[in-house]
């Protein structure tokens, strides 16, 4: 084992922070090794957001600092850009796309694309597999996203997206009809058992806090155009949080949209959930200017566009 003694100038840092910064490795590899014990503070295991007290002796195992290096592939594939600078971009992400590189998808992903396209010059992230990601939309999810080319405004962007300043709306198609034109869906989410994809509302609010706003569009027999904005930005939220009232996304088998409530929709085959982000705003990092993008139904994902044709007509 390896040791650090520290000082007062140490003092009140996090955990994490320190140790990454100070054995140059990413945060990641930190949390890694402190949940696997390979990390003691004055001998004893402690949690990443533990604060220093400027006076213990950390010991640490050598071996943590040999990360996998991963080499992703940039991908030559045409990207629907809304919007474009040096410090930023805004994307019309295409259903059937996924953000990133997973352990079972390294190629023809989001960050693939970027990189190929920005010629590398993405944000660096703890996660080397989310370059340029600030937030995500699900695979199966069409619409705008944002990504970021420096460190300055992902951290920004993130920082925007946290604190709740940046706007982010969605259309979808419910299930059900809706006994209310609006509301606030308050609910935290936890993983659903072992299922580290799947969601589900919290027992005693014991997860990470949620909200969404709805706002019905339009009210057809068994099904709505809902309009959603998230405050936060949990997994699978707007998914989670419309089952929970009872009115899952059409199509969206895995939260209990298996089967529509009317019979002229049943025969609708669609790729997942008729979900779409439309509408984002943001500050840029740079200048401070308030950017507003919003895609008009020409752009909306083809699965969304297609149902709404037979529910209207």
């Amino acid at each position: 084992m390896q040791k650090i003694t520290l000082n007062s100038d140490n003092a009140s840092k996090r955990l994490d922070a320190f140790l990454a910064q100070t054995l140059n490795t990413s945060r990641k590899n930190i949390l890694k090794a402190l949940e696997g014990g390979k990390i003691l503070v004055d001998n004893s295991i402690k949690k990443a957001s533990y604060k220093l007290k400027g006076s213990e002796v950390i010991l640490y195992d050598p071996d943590i600092l040999k990360e996998e290096i991963i080499e992703l592939e940039p991908w030559n594939t045409k990207l629907d850009i809304k919007y474009e600078d040096d410090e930023l971009l805004v994307i019309n992400k295409p259903k059937g796309m996924l953000t990133h590189p997973s352990a079972y998808q390294r190629e023809n992903t989001l960050v693939n694309a970027l990189l190929y396209h920005c010629n590398g010059k993405l944000s660096n992230s703890d996660e080397p597999l989310r370059r340029g990601i600030v937030h995500r939309l699900d695979k199966d999810t069409a619409g705008l996203m944002l990504a970021a080319k420096t460190d300055f405004a992902a951290e920004s962007l993130r920082n925007q997206i946290r604190n709740k300043t940046a706007k982010r709306k969605y259309l979808a198609i419910a299930l059900g009809e809706f006994g209310q034109k609006e509301g606030l869906i308050d609910k935290a989410l936890v993983h659903y058992m072992d299922n580290t994809v799947k969601m589900q509302i919290a027992p005693d609010n014991m997860g990470k806090e949620a909200i969404t706003y709805y706002r019905v569009l339009e009210q057809f027999i068994g099904a709505a155009l809902v309009e959603l904005e998230l405050k936060t930005g949990r997994t699978h939220q707007i998914r989670a949080h419309l089952k929970s009232i009872n009115h899952p996304v059409f199509g969206d088998d895995l939260y209990g949209a298996k089967g529509a409530t009317i019979e002229k929709y049943r025969g609708i085959k669609t790729q997942g959930q008729v979900l779409q982000s439309y509408y984002l705003s943001f500050t840029h990092p740079k200048n401070n200017e308030i950017m507003t993008f919003e895609l008009k139904p020409d752009d909306w994902d083809r699965d969304l566009v297609r149902v709404l044709k037979i529910m209207r007509g």
